[in-house]
């Protein structure tokens, strides 16, 4: 134990026996050092204990004290606050009001206006005539059907100014071929007299989606500017899984509905879409695509549908004028399908015997009544040649086509024929319209099919035709089928 009186003066208990400055068993303390009184050393004092724990304990009662303390020491240094009174201004009346208002921000119906308007004094001058802007510059739309000399015309510009124009642009391009909604953009001049049409300054549109023309102003004459713009004609290839729906899966994928279309429509000439394709298909969708170099993109027809089953690949290339599909690999196009109805109406007697409504007998009735609106129109079943077109007995007017493969079908009871012999017409076509003549009971059409002569039913019949590719067109497909699959995909 050490006992520190003052600086330079420490005694030491615990010593050894005789050593220097030891105090013997009955020594006393010196006064010096001796305690005066019981001190409390404060410092170690714990004054703001943890009020949860140990509750109820002379700290916490200690730490509540103080807490107390505290809070009311804060409340009675706090500052003292006063309200401060507010200036609210008079209500304005009268004279002052009817001033003010016109400046405020208010909506018309409760009384806000444009403006306070003040009288002319002495220091107004009326002008003579308004005064003109030096340049105008707006915007025209060419409308369907419209002519670029007529919304010229419209736009303000002069009449020998808008021939002039329409002369430079179909230097470039016919008028003709400028789409609808094409926008003008002009810029129209000072003139000098109001009783004239400004002077055409500038003119600039695009006129085709590779070229922007400009007309510009040079002294008395207007000059054309080309401005021709860039085009990718890089193919667009989309592929990917089938899934759940082929249709949702290739629109998901990126494909406009008009390409999904066209490439279900390709399949289904070869497969049945609901039967034969599966959702671990991948479809393969190759498409013509402009892509300018200001942004712009154009998606043109579809060129390949291919289809990768793993154990089968079909692929379909688009081919010739007609736009048939061919198979890549064997170079073939096949057309098949059954005829469709050629008029819109309700089958009101079918194939087989039946009692001949004004004969009284049972015989073959060797087609399809249907029944329809006189006057309707008649379409071409499938595409073939009118082998026939004129009266024929029983059947009234009546048209006789032949398709390929010996299947011809016949229309008859019509009140007019469209289409005279030799003829071609497409799947479609109108060839007459519905009447009663001949042996008729009412408006109808009696549509008939033959195969090689024998009458059969017209639901019955299927159409199919085979052409093979060789030589000098069969190098040119493969070619295009090499150069559609370099494409890379999407």
């Amino acid at each position: 134990m050490f006992l520190r009186e003052a600086p330079g003066l420490e005694l030491a208990g615990a010593a050894g026996a005789g050593s220097a400055g030891s105090l013997g068993a009955g020594a006393a303390i010196p006064a010096a050092v001796a305690p005066r009184g019981r001190r409390i050393d404060l410092s170690h004092i714990d004054w703001v204990p943890d009020l949860g724990a140990e509750i109820g304990s002379l700290t916490w009662w200690r730490g509540l004290a103080t807490c107390t303390l505290l809070c009311v020491a804060a409340v009675l240094s706090g500052p003292r606050f006063a309200p401060i009174p507010g200036y609210v201004a008079p209500p304005l009346r009268g004279a002052a009001w009817d001033e003010a208002r016109p400046l405020a921000i208010a909506p018309l119906g409760l009384g806000g206006t444009t403006g306070k308007r003040l009288a002319a004094n002495d220091m107004v001058r009326p002008l003579a005539e308004t005064p003109e802007r030096p340049i105008i510059e707006l915007t025209a739309t060419l409308g369907d059907g419209d002519r670029l000399g007529s919304a010229l015309q419209r736009a303000g510009v002069g009449r020998d100014d808008a021939a002039k124009a329409a002369s430079l642009v179909s230097q470039a391009v016919a008028l003709g071929d400028i789409p609808s909604g094409t926008m003008l953009d002009l810029t129209l001049g000072r003139r000098a007299d109001k009783r004239v049409a400004r002077p055409l300054e500038r003119l600039a549109f695009r006129a085709k989606f590779d070229l922007n023309l400009a007309v510009n102003r040079a002294g008395d004459t207007l000059t054309l500017e080309r401005h021709p713009i860039a085009i990718d004609h890089t193919p667009l290839r989309i592929t990917g899984r089938v899934g759940s729906s082929l249709y949702r899966s290739a629109r998901a994928a990126g494909a406009p509905a008009r390409l999904v279309e066209a490439y279900i429509k390709a399949l289904a000439s070869r497969m049945s879409i609901g039967r034969d394709v599966r959702a671990d298909d991948r479809f393969d969708i190759i498409a013509d695509q402009a892509r300018a170099a200001t942004g712009e993109v154009q998606v043109g027809q579809l060129q390949l549908a291919g289809l990768d089953q793993g154990r089968r690949r079909v692929e379909l290339v688009r081919w010739g004028e007609g736009g048939q599909w061919w198979d890549a690999k064997e170079a073939e196009s096949r057309r098949r399908g059954t005829m469709g109805m050629p008029v819109a109406g309700h089958v009101t007697s079918t194939f087989g015997m039946r009692m001949h409504p004004l004969l009284g007998f049972r015989r073959m009735h060797a087609g399809m009544d249907i029944g329809a609106r006189y006057g309707s129109p008649i379409y071409a079943a499938s595409d073939g040649v009118v082998a026939q077109a004129g009266r024929a007995g029983g059947y009234g007017n009546f048209v006789k086509l032949s398709h390929p493969g010996g299947i011809a079908t016949g229309y008859g009871h019509m009140s007019r024929i469209a289409v005279r012999r030799g003829q071609r017409v497409t799947r479609g076509e109108v060839i007459g319209y519905v009447g009663s003549t001949g042996l008729s009971t009412g408006p109808h059409l009696h549509w008939e099919v033959w195969k090689n002569g024998v009458s059969v039913n017209p639901r019955s019949v299927s159409l199919s035709s085979v052409a093979v590719l060789s030589g000098k067109a069969l190098r040119e497909f493969k070619a295009k089928v090499a150069n559609l699959l370099a494409t890379p995909k999407k």
